[in-house]
């Protein structure tokens, strides 16, 4: 009778250690499958235009290896890398287009989308080469276009990533401000630089605002851009370039490594 009691006794115990140690190993292999793949999306500022070194591959969106998500890419080592961030990309392109790799296994996605919709370019454009009337008009047009449509655009992609990847930690980049203010500046006065800078915060509000409500993380370059705006003497910013023009007005590869990347990295 002892020996029929220790016996379901020793039974009991090894069945439970067996458990535990099924239970582990179910853990672990959980934590192996973790989704670990990055997907990067958005427009131009993320692409990489103004920083060189294109992709071939990518043709027209020029995508940069010298662009945050590409450097970002290469330092950790995802599990895989999907870029699909494309110069001149609005909302409607990142839906149309760049959400192809989402997927369960995405674990982490950036993207940068709006300055696009709001008429970023027309806006330096008109800031340029018009009066500063004309130029804080059409900055007043942008600024009800970031109140009232970019938001619905907005929350369109943003579900669609959350839908598409639902596991994804996703990482929100907004723009920096253009322009250092005070002293001189070639070609725009004080109240272009300032009513564009205060455009950029507009837009960056707006876009941190529509983050928030989703979950995502919002990550602000304004402070790491701080000192090194047009007309600071130490721009990671490209004025306007004549030869180049889709360049212009985007950042330098210093201002996707020392601006950028860091904002980035500590949000991923």
């Amino acid at each position: 009778m002892r020996r029929s009691r220790l016996a379901a006794y020793l039974t009991s115990l090894l069945l439970t250690a067996g458990a535990a140690l099924a239970g582990a190993t179910t853990a672990q292999a959980s934590q192996q499958a973790a989704p670990t793949g990055y997907v990067a999306l958005g427009d131009s500022y993320s692409s990489g235009v103004g920083a060189g070194s294109y992709l071939s591959a990518s043709g027209d969106c020029k995508r940069s290896t010298k662009a945050y998500p590409y450097l970002w890419a290469a330092a950790n080592a995802p599990s895989s890398f999907n870029f699909t961030a494309c110069s001149g990309a609005r909302t409607g392109d990142v839906l149309a287009g760049q959400l192809g790799p989402l997927g369960a296994s995405t674990g982490l996605v950036s993207i940068s989308v709006g300055g696009n919709d709001a008429g970023f370019a027309d806006v330096m454009t008109t800031c340029v080469l018009q009066s500063d009337s004309a130029c804080l008009s059409r900055i007043d047009t942008a600024k009800t276009y970031v109140d009232s449509t970019l938001p619905g655009q907005l929350d369109k992609v943003y579900s669609a990533i959350s839908a598409k990847a639902p596991a994804a930690h996703v990482v929100v980049l907004g723009y920096p401000r253009f322009y250092q203010l005070g002293g001189t500046c070639p070609g725009l006065s004080q109240a272009k630089r300032s009513a564009i800078n205060d455009a950029a915060d507009h837009l960056n509000t707006a876009v941190a605002k529509r983050a928030a409500d989703h979950g995502f993380t919002f990550g602000d370059v304004r402070s790491a851009f701080t000192g090194h705006e047009l007309c600071s003497g130490s721009a990671w910013l490209h004025s306007l370039n004549v030869l180049n023009v889709g360049e212009s007005y985007h950042p330098k590869a210093a201002g996707q490594s020392g601006g950028y990347l860091p904002v980035f990295r500590n949000a991923a």
